[in-house]
């Protein structure tokens, strides 16, 4: 059985740096507190809250003269705002794309328009984007997409982790709805290039692994495109949940991750799989 391993799975960087700094500013000042958690996998939120990293529901309950983290997904204005009103120490893990995303979204705005957002409702990073206007419309779906009114003027962004489907579908309904329409592809491109290779990878493979917390839209993404391409497509967040019967009669086996799923998962994944039968191991370079 030979294991493809996509080139690019697992972190992006904008959620490396925003693990790796709260690991750093746990260890220079004894604890670090954040609204929810870092990244959406449980594994990761384990061992940073055994090394100080900790989770509060509200800025009251950090404590006097601790440091506030605030995440890569991004963050409310009200939420900033208020930190800064209380004079916090405020670090500030904001993916860069993320805030492009909110500059862009400031920036269609400004030209008159009507603010569409394309994401998951409820959703950290578009709970974020969304607080940068005054009232913007937040479409998940073509159902959703469908029932908006007519309008002159929209503009419009998406959660970065979208995929491009999704996107595509929901604008060309959109399209039939407004006179004077602007579109920011605000896909990062992280999640552009890892879509691909998963694409890639599940029409070559007899069986997909897809690594990732099923708290994690990009990782629920990731598999659902597998499925939608093999049905052999199976989403797991560690090594543990693996089963050895999806691998009868395999003989090729391709894995990819979630960008909130660390190197340690998915090598404790790879190495699993090479235990199951004589593996050939190459990394994938689509």
């Amino acid at each position: 059985m030979k294991l493809l391993i996509a080139k690019d799975s697992g972190y992006c960087f904008g959620v490396r740096d925003a693990v790796d700094l709260a690991y750093k500013t746990a260890e220079e000042s004894g604890d670090v507190y954040m609204l929810g958690n870092i990244v959406h996998n449980e594994i990761v939120v384990n061992d940073l809250d055994k090394i100080g990293a900790k989770v509060v529901r509200t800025l009251d309950d950090v404590p006097d003269k601790k440091p506030i983290l605030f995440r890569a997904h991004g963050t409310s204005t009200d939420v900033w705002n208020k930190a800064k009103d209380k004079g916090m120490n405020i670090i500030d893990a904001t993916c860069p794309l993320v805030k492009e995303i909110h500059n862009e979204v400031k920036a269609l705005e400004l030209e008159g328009r009507c603010i569409i957002i394309i994401g998951d409702h409820g959703h950290d990073e578009v709970i974020g984007i969304a607080s940068q206007v005054k009232k913007p419309i937040i479409v998940s779906s073509p159902e959703e997409a469908q029932n908006l009114r007519k309008m002159k003027k929209a503009g419009i962004v998406s959660q970065s982790t979208q995929t491009i489907e999704n996107v595509q579908t929901i604008i060309n309904i959109i399209m039939t709805k407004a006179f004077d329409l602007r579109f920011v592809n605000t896909i990062c491109f992280p999640t552009k290039r890892n879509q691909q290779q998963l694409k890639d990878l599940s029409e070559r493979c007899d069986v997909m692994l897809i690594i990732g917390s099923f708290t994690s839209a990009n990782s629920k993404r990731l598999h659902q495109l597998a499925l939608e391409r093999n049905k052999k497509s199976y989403q797991v967040t560690c090594a543990d949940e693996i089963e050895s019967e999806w691998f009868n009669n395999a003989e090729t086996v391709g894995i990819t991750a979630g960008a909130s799923t660390p190197d340690s998962i998915i090598q404790d994944v790879v190495r699993y799989c090479e235990t199951l039968t004589n593996i050939q191991n190459e990394e994938s370079h689509v």
